[in-house]
């Protein structure tokens, strides 16, 4: 699990996540998702890149690097875009 700390108004405040392992439980409390995308694919369009978000976050179970961010009102879906998911989303 991994372990994050962050300084709020002088507060630490520990935020947990897991990485890469689907979780049913958590899926069913997503309030927000997110998508990273390495440097190497700046240069794509905002089209392709929305086309690509939607279709790694419609089927998050396949997704490469999947992270779980804990939220006050439930958890946020962060999918980081890999080489791997976009061969695969090719044939799509």
């Amino acid at each position: 699990m991994c372990r994050n700390f962050i300084l709020l108004n002088s507060y630490f405040i520990l935020i947990f996540s897991v990485a890469n392992e689907f979780d049913p439980y958590r899926e069913a409390l997503i309030v927000e998702t997110t998508t990273i995308w390495p440097e190497e694919y700046d240069d794509w369009s905002l089209d392709d890149r929305r086309r690509i978000e939607a279709l790694l976050h419609a089927d998050p179970q396949q997704a490469a690097e999947l992270e779980y961010v804990r939220q006050h009102s439930g958890f946020c879906r962060q999918i980081t875009v890999t080489s791997a998911d976009l061969e695969r989303l090719a044939a799509v």
